[in-house]
């Protein structure tokens, strides 16, 4: 009884939280991922790949954050669509150990080398998960971080948790706290609470998709609608990594997109129905009261506040900066590609060296001129 009580005010989780692994500072302090099954040569290109998609090849920081994401909810059987969907409804946090692992690795970095890549002696990679409803960091390997480098973490510690605020503080205005309230304890409230149906928004909203160098981006404000990957084509040998591009992220942001737009659009066929009435059914889905077929979509909470919609139904539209050329010839080579972009379920658009829209996809392989 007292344990119900106080997990039904958010003193206590009723779960464990995904964050807690049930071990102590000293023991954390010991866990390490054991790559043996991955052989020296799979490392070195699965770090080359890595680091080749990302465009960071090259003026590399002290200390680099390679962050997956998670969120932390209580009764909630829609909770690994709060995950990443890339990892499979998990969390990020395995994905982010892995490549921290193997990019700190010093045989891995050797062999980049002559790959044309070569990564400074003092550069330490982090693992992170970033909490995407409370919007905390958590450093995982943080025990693994050279003494060299503890007054770098210091600082970098200092600005994520000052980010940590100011977007919570952004939060709140639209999950309407009231700033009379102490907004971070009231975020952090929402992870534990039960009886919460709108622990966070996820990716309500979601309509954009950048593919640029960051500098193209970095003073816009998206409010949390865009999704971005940094990609400079001029270090895209054969444009390799904009195929990569453009058949994984560009589908994947597409399926989420129209996951909401569907869930919006029709609601009755394509969402969830009523959060407050879902039954789960053998673990796999939910119907919506006592009977009837499994709900396939999200749930209303996901796009409502019970006033208006938080996620308006916008097709995805995805800007990528890179020759019209080599967008036709990923386009031309992959018929699914031109499926989604010929039947407008995604509007393309080609970027100059400027930063400027240039030319718009229309279909069959077509572009329109947008400088003319």
């Amino acid at each position: 009884m007292p344990k119900l009580i106080t997990d039904s005010m958010g003193i206590t989780r009723p779960n464990t939280a995904p964050n807690s692994f049930g071990l102590n500072r000293e023991e954390l302090a010991q866990r390490t991922v054991d790559l043996s099954g991955i052989s020296l040569e799979q490392k070195v290109l699965m770090a080359q790949s890595a680091l080749t998609a990302m465009s960071l090849k090259e003026n590399l920081a002290r200390l680099i954050l390679i962050t997956g994401h998670g969120s932390t909810t209580v009764n909630n059987p829609h909770a690994t669509g709060l995950d990443c969907g890339a990892c499979g409804g998990n969390t990020g946090e395995s994905n982010a150990r892995v490549a921290a692992k193997i990019l700190n690795d010093l045989e891995v970095r050797v062999l980049l080398v002559k790959q044309g890549i070569t990564i400074p002696i003092d550069t330490f990679f982090l693992a992170c998960l970033h909490d995407t409803t409370t919007d905390e960091i958590h450093f995982v390997n943080r025990f693994d971080l050279p003494e060299s480098h503890k007054h770098d973490f210091d600082q970098v510690e200092r600005w994520t948790q000052k980010a940590s605020r100011s977007v919570r503080l952004e939060r709140s205005l639209r999950m309407r706290i009231s700033t009379q309230q102490d907004i971070n304890s009231s975020i952090l409230k929402r992870s534990k609470d039960w009886s919460q149906v709108r622990p966070e928004w996820g990716l309500a909203g979601c309509h954009v998709f950048v593919v640029a160098p960051r500098e193209r981006t970095k003073k816009i404000n998206f409010f949390g609608q865009s999704f971005m990957h940094s990609y400079k084509w001029q270090q895209d040998e054969e444009f390799k990594v904009l195929e990569t591009i453009m058949t994984a992220p560009m589908v994947v942001t597409s399926w989420i997109n129209l996951q909401y737009y569907a869930s919006s659009v029709d609601q009755k066929n394509f969402g969830a129905g009523n959060k407050t009435l879902h039954n789960i059914t053998a673990g796999i889905g939910v119907i919506e009261g006592a009977g009837g077929d499994l709900k396939v979509g999200l749930p209303f909470q996901s796009i409502h506040d019970g006033e208006k919609l938080q996620h308006q139904p916008l097709r995805l539209k995805v800007i990528v900066e890179a020759p019209v050329e080599a967008l036709t010839a990923v386009l031309e080579k992959h018929q699914s590609l031109r499926d989604l972009c010929d039947n407008q379920w995604i509007f393309l658009f080609a970027m100059n060296e400027n930063g400027q829209l240039s030319h718009r996809y229309q279909g069959g392989l077509n572009w329109v001129n947008l400088e003319n």
